[in-house]
């Protein structure tokens, strides 16, 4: 005589539905992998350490900016743009720096080290989707690099409160740190199931973490010569045949000359990917009567990027550069030629689109290398 058995669920539980598809997701999967990720990197005894180092590190690099920061700057009625703003851009910057190398650190062994290790397969033979699987893992090395900001908001507000900044700009800020911080993720995340070996993901991540800020950069710089033109402008200046040695200002007039033209605003989309530039244009804009005696970098990142995407002025002004001398006293020549606004059009949403799509393309690579049967692995890949 056989007896039928079946396993009966705890009490208010409810036995969980077979997936249909790699990409189902349910909160008890992605809670249950983020879980058991959240608990290994816990009971590490480098994640502890690592997050000490970073919070003395982040805090001696702001003491040791205010300390510098006042030194340069004797006046304190410059406010924002003074010492204050200084401080508070040189420690946002600095924060940024340090998660553009922790991040990647957090994903890129996730998905290798774990099938290096043979403790993958356990997770793909259990009923959690390999969707639940990314999403899960994704999220708690999002936390983990949220663990890394959150020591050193403290030190940002600070910054932020002795530049007497709007507050918009600390909440946009801290905002922006933390969706690039999980970019980053996903991206680390999408080279660990790509590549085999972690050291191979690693690098991968820190390539591309490398190419959005300073290859941009570069990019922009190098192809100046590309979207440079002849043309005829406008030009404002003094008469060529003035005496400066004249009591009488000389009357500023225009004529047409033919100079090479930067078109920056046909390759400001290169900016636009770099971290720092998002992170300086999400603050509001500052200004304009006081952005150019601004020495924080945030403003002064800002105020670039947005002249970048304005392009070149319509005419010339070499009137309000000119200075004269009346009565033993220097006086600067009145110039007809309105001053070029920078363009209010905000920068950052463009570069927070191309971050999405990165992330995006991160988790989708992550997806397919995780779906099972397995149709291709790498060479000497184990699998459990």
């Amino acid at each position: 005589m056989s007896v039928e058995t079946r396993e009966v669920p705890p009490s208010g539980t409810q036995p969980r539905a077979v997936p249909t598809s790699d990409w189902s997701l349910s909160w008890q999967g992605v809670r249950t992998v983020t879980q058991l990720e959240l608990r290994q990197r816990v009971r590490s005894t480098r994640w502890k350490i690592a997050l000490v180092v970073w919070f003395v590190v982040v805090g001696l690099i702001t003491l040791l900016t205010s300390g510098a920061v006042t030194m340069m700057f004797d006046d304190p009625s410059m406010g924002a743009d003074g010492a204050g703003g200084t401080m508070f851009g040189v420690v946002v910057f600095f924060v940024l720096f340090l998660g553009l190398l922790v991040a990647p650190a957090l994903t890129a062994p996730a998905i290798n080290g774990d099938r290096a290790a043979g403790t993958l397969a356990t997770l793909q033979a259990t009923l959690l989707t390999p969707a639940e699987i990314v999403v899960g893992k994704l999220l708690a090395a999002w936390l983990a690099a949220l663990a890394f900001l959150a020591a050193s908001v403290p030190f940002i507000v600070w910054a932020f409160a002795v530049g007497g900044l709007p507050f918009w700009s600390l909440v946009s800020v801290v905002l922006v740190l933390a969706v690039v911080l999980g970019v980053v993720c996903a991206v680390g995340l999408g080279f660990s199931a790509l590549t085999a070996k972690t050291s191979g993901s690693a690098v991968l991540t820190y390539l591309t973490v490398g190419g959005l800020s300073v290859v941009t950069l570069a990019l922009f710089g190098l192809s100046a010569p590309l979207v440079t033109t002849t043309e005829d402008v406008r030009t404002w200046s003094a008469p060529t045949d003035y005496d400066w040695e004249d009591t009488e200002p000389p009357e500023c007039g225009w004529t047409v000359q033919t100079q090479d033209v930067w078109h920056s605003e046909r390759t400001w989309w290169l900016l636009a990917a770099n971290p720092f530039v998002i992170v300086a244009d999400a603050q509001p804009l500052a200004d304009p009567e006081t952005y150019e005696s601004a020495a924080d970098p945030l403003t002064l990142i800002q105020y670039g990027v947005r002249f970048a995407r304005t392009g070149p002025p319509a005419e010339q002004d070499w009137c309000g550069d000119m200075w004269f001398t009346v009565d033993g006293r220097d006086t600067q020549l009145t110039s007809p030629v309105e001053e070029q606004q920078p363009s209010e059009s905000e920068v950052w949403p463009w570069g927070l689109g191309i971050y999405v799509l990165l992330g995006a393309g991160g988790i989708v690579t992550a997806v397919r290398r995780l779906r099972i049967p397995a149709h291709r692995l790498p060479q000497g890949t184990r699998v459990a």
